[in-house]
C-alpha cells in the first residue's frame, strides 16, 4: 500500500509539472495587444519566408507572418498575410521588402516608410489593406546581373572591334603618316633656311618646288588627322558607354557595395549568434548525458527521487507495518 501511495504521488507530481509546462508554453507564445491584418502581393519569389516569420518596422519587431498563398486577385502573384501591432505607424507611403538572416537564408518582412504621406493605411472595402512589396537588394542585384553582363560583353565586343587587325593597320598607318608629315615639315624647314641663308650668286631652291613640297606635306597631315580623329572618337564613345550613369561600371560598383554590406552583416550578427547557439547546444547535450547516466544507475529515481528507496517484502531490512503484525 505504501509503494502504491508513492507511485500515485509521483504520478500526480509528473502531471502537475506537465500542466505547468503547457501553461508556460502558452504564456510565452501568446500575443498581446491589438493586431491589424495587412496583405503583401508580389510577382517575385518569397524564398526563405515561412509562417510565424518576424515582421519588423525599421528594425523594430511589430508582428508575425500569418499566411502565405497565391493571390486570387492577381494570378501568378504570391500573397503574404501579416498581423501588425495597431500601434505601428503604417501609412499610405509604407512599403515592404524581404530581409535575410545572414547565410541561413531565413527571411523576414521588413517594413519601411518613404515619408511621403502621413495618412494611415486603410482599405476601402472589407479586405485587409495591401502594402506594396518591393524587390530586396539581393533581388535587384540578381535581376540586374544579366543586364550588367550584357553591357560588359557589349563593351568588350566594341573594344575588340576597335583593336581588330584591320583597325590596327589603320592606326599604324596613321602613325606612319604622322611621321612622314613630321619629316616633311623638317625638310620644308631646312629648305626655307637654305633658301634664306644662301649668299648671292649661289643657286637657291625654286619656289615651285617649295610649294609642291608644302602641298604634299599638308595633304599627308590632313589625311593623318582625319584617321586619328575617327580612332579617338570610337575610343571615346566606348569609354563614355562604360562610365555613363547606370552603365556597367556603376552597376558593378553597386554590386560590390552590396556584397561588402552582406559580408559586414554576416561578421557582425550571424557568426556571433551561431557561436552562442553552438555553446548552448553543447551544454544541453552534456546535461542530457548526465541525466541519462543517472537514470541508468538508478531507474527508480524517476518515480521516487534521488533518496534511498525503503526495502520491500523479502528484501534485507524490511519491516512490516504495524497494522499487518
Amino acid at each position: 500500500m505504501e509503494n502504491k501511495a508513492h507511485a500515485l504521488a509521483a504520478g500526480a507530481f509528473v502531471m502537475a509539472v506537465a500542466a505547468l509546462l503547457v501553461a508556460l508554453a502558452w504564456w510565452l507564445s501568446r500575443e498581446g495587444g491589438v493586431r491589424q491584418n495587412y496583405e503583401l502581393s508580389s510577382s517575385s519569389a518569397v524564398t526563405g519566408l515561412s509562417l510565424q516569420a518576424a515582421v519588423r518596422f525599421k528594425g523594430v519587431p511589430v508582428g508575425k507572418v500569418t499566411g502565405i498563398s497565391f493571390d486570387p486577385k492577381m494570378p501568378g502573384n504570391v500573397l503574404v498575410r501579416i498581423a501588425v501591432d495597431a500601434s505601428a505607424p503604417v501609412t499610405r507611403s509604407t512599403f515592404a521588402t524581404l530581409g535575410y538572416q545572414g547565410v541561413t537564408g531565413i527571411a523576414h518582412v521588413q517594413l519601411d516608410d518613404s515619408g511621403a504621406s502621413k495618412e494611415p493605411l486603410v482599405s476601402p472595402d472589407s479586405d485587409p489593406p495591401r502594402i506594396p512589396l518591393r524587390p530586396s537588394l539581393m533581388g535587384r542585384i540578381t535581376d540586374q546581373g544579366a543586364q550588367v553582363l550584357a553591357q560588359v560583353e557589349e563593351a568588350s565586343r566594341r573594344i575588340n572591334k576597335l583593336l581588330a587587325p584591320e583597325n590596327q593597320q589603320v592606326l599604324i598607318g596613321a602613325v606612319s603618316q604622322a611621321g612622314e608629315a613630321a619629316q616633311g615639315f623638317r625638310q620644308l624647314s631646312a629648305d626655307l633656311r637654305t633658301l634664306l641663308a644662301a649668299p648671292p650668286g649661289v643657286a637657291r631652291v625654286s619656289v615651285p618646288e617649295l610649294l609642291q613640297t608644302t602641298r604634299g606635306t599638308l595633304q599627308s597631315l590632313q589625311a593623318t588627322s582625319g584617321e586619328t580623329r575617327q580612332a579617338v572618337a570610337e575610343v571615346g564613345q566606348a569609354v563614355k558607354r562604360l562610365n555613363e550613369k547606370g552603365g556597367a561600371v556603376e552597376k558593378l560598383a553597386e554590386g560590390v557595395d552590396a556584397l561588402a554590406q552582406g559580408a559586414g552583416t554576416l561578421n557582425a550578427t550571424t557568426l556571433p549568434r551561431l557561436h552562442r547557439m553552438s555553446d548552448d547546444a553543447t551544454r544541453a547535450v552534456r546535461q542530457v548525458g548526465r541525466t541519462a547516466g543517472s537514470l541508468g544507475e538508478n531507474p527508480q529515481s524517476l518515480l521516487y527521487g534521488n533518496g534511498l528507496v525503503p526495502p520491500g517484502p523479502g528484501e534485507p531490512g524490511f519491516a512490516a507495518p504495524a497494522a499487518a503484525r
